[in-house]
């Protein structure tokens, strides 16, 4: 008696078929309805501010609309894919508000030229690190490549190569603990 007098359940993981298949608008305002609201709520109990936690789940929607075709029912429910990408994009921003800013007054720039002992040990560093970078696999100098000279987030390299995210970071961190054991400790 009580499933009679509720509303019927939203088909969401039907719902982010729809939208890979056919790019269905209707299906996706019904999602964005659905989760947009609840992702901002999640979004604000990680910690991010309410401007940010609004982006976020904007952004969030966005990717479900750009990467529905990703998505795979027999692996995770809806909720489950679209809160992992929130939570992703969350981490990501995190991780860019811990780095320092750029240089920006005289008083942070170096005052002359380096020591020739130290331009000698920084030219040997580049050499070694060069040499260390040039030992990894095609797909891990890729990453490796966008993450540290691209500044690019993880959730940004997975949709420009069109792997799962997992992937990314699990050749990251590949390719760090293969560089680390060439450079050795220091390092």
């Amino acid at each position: 008696m009580l499933a009679s007098s509720t509303a019927p359940a939203l088909d969401l993981s039907g719902m982010i078929v729809a939208i890979a298949q056919r790019r269905d608008r209707e299906a996706f305002a019904s999602l964005f309805a659905h989760f947009a609201p609840r992702v901002k709520s999640y979004l604000l109990r990680l910690g991010a501010g309410t401007e940010i936690a609004e982006e976020l789940a904007q952004e969030t929607m966005l990717t479900v609309w750009r990467r529905a075709a990703a998505f795979d029912p027999q692996r995770a429910a809806a909720s489950t894919w679209i809160f992992t990408i929130a939570r992703n994009l969350r981490i990501d921003v995190a991780r860019r508000e811990r780095r320092p800013p750029p240089a920006e007054d005289a008083s942070q720039v170096p005052a002359g030229p380096p020591s020739p002992e130290s331009a000698m040990a920084a030219l040997q560093d580049e050499g070694r690190v060069a040499a260390a970078i040039a030992c990894l696999s095609t797909e891990q100098l890729q990453v490796v490549r966008l993450a540290f000279f691209s500044d690019k987030p993880h959730s940004e390299i997975a949709a420009e190569l069109s792997l799962p995210l997992g992937t990314v970071k699990s050749r990251l961190r590949l390719a760090m603990a293969r560089l680390r054991s060439l450079l050795g400790d220091a390092w």
